[in-house]
């Protein structure tokens, strides 16, 4: 599980408060007193599942440490449209350097976590689970991987570090999959996965022949999946992959994989609409 406790979220937070106040936020520095105090709720103007929630106190505690959070619901709850989420005491002016930054965290990450239990949901009852990509925003891929857990996904591997891919420009680097794959096997640890991308019931057997461990169906109609899924037999993991969407991902997880991976749950999720009202 990957947390939002950990030193590089931390950074991350403290860049981009470091983007949006700069030397300080003019309208609020100008306009309020700063022995002030508040209380104001965060609140829900569209249903969905909430995502984010720690990143609150992270935020506002390098903005005012005094600031009080309390929080009604928890990552992975659903929310409904008016509701109460959670409510923050303190300094005005810490309170409100924070507030563009803490609803961009939650309405980016909630979207996400909502869409991606959308096309979760819509597999049901096959046993495949769905999984992001690395096409992610950059310097803001571990708050989107994370959102994808809390929606019931997958991750997939974070990056290019904790597991091997073998796609096309690689076979194509290497001159075949029998030769990147073996190429690979030599150089990593006994423990990393290796996975190839396969276009053709061919490739499919040739990464079958080399050994890998699980093999991509990149692009592939229903009935030739449906063929690649039999060729496997439970011999590889099987992971599709390439032009999914919510209205064909249940004929796809029909054919009996086990992962179906897109940059839709990430690319494609918007923003949950959410609040900050004193």
């Amino acid at each position: 599980m990957i947390s939002l406790e950990s030193i590089t979220v931390k950074e991350l937070v403290k860049q981009a408060l470091i983007e949006d106040i700069g030397p300080g936020d003019l309208t609020s520095d100008s306009l309020i007193d700063p022995e002030q105090q508040i209380t104001a709720t965060y609140n829900t103007r569209e249903e969905g599942i909430i995502a984010g929630l720690p990143l609150l106190k992270t935020i506002f505690a390098e903005l005012d440490p005094q600031v009080q959070i309390e929080t009604y619901v928890k990552d992975g709850n659903r929310i409904a449209f008016g509701q109460k989420i959670a409510q923050i005491n303190g300094n005005t002016r810490a309170i409100l350097k924070g507030e563009r930054l803490s609803l961009n965290f939650l309405q980016r990450m909630s979207a996400i976590a909502t869409l991606t239990a959308k096309y979760q949901q819509a597999i049901h009852p096959y046993k495949a689970k769905v999984c992001a990509t690395r096409k992610t925003c950059p310097n803001f891929r571990v708050f989107e991987k994370y959102s994808v857990i809390i929606g019931g996904g997958s991750p997939h591997r974070f990056g290019l570090y904790d597991g091997v891919m073998i796609k096309d420009n690689h076979i194509s680097a290497k001159g075949s999959i029998k030769k990147a794959v073996a190429e690979a096997r030599k150089k990593i640890p006994h423990t990393a996965t290796i996975e190839v991308e396969t276009e053709t019931i061919v490739q499919v057997q040739e990464a079958l022949d080399a050994g890998a461990d699980i093999i991509m169906l990149d692009n592939m109609s229903v009935e030739t999946m449906k063929e690649a899924v039999k060729l496997i037999n439970n011999r590889a993991i099987i992971e599709a992959s390439g032009t999914v969407n919510l209205e064909n991902i249940n004929q796809i997880a029909s054919t009996g994989v086990d992962y179906i991976s897109t940059s839709a749950i990430t690319a494609k999720a918007g923003i949950l609409d959410i609040g900050l009202d004193i």
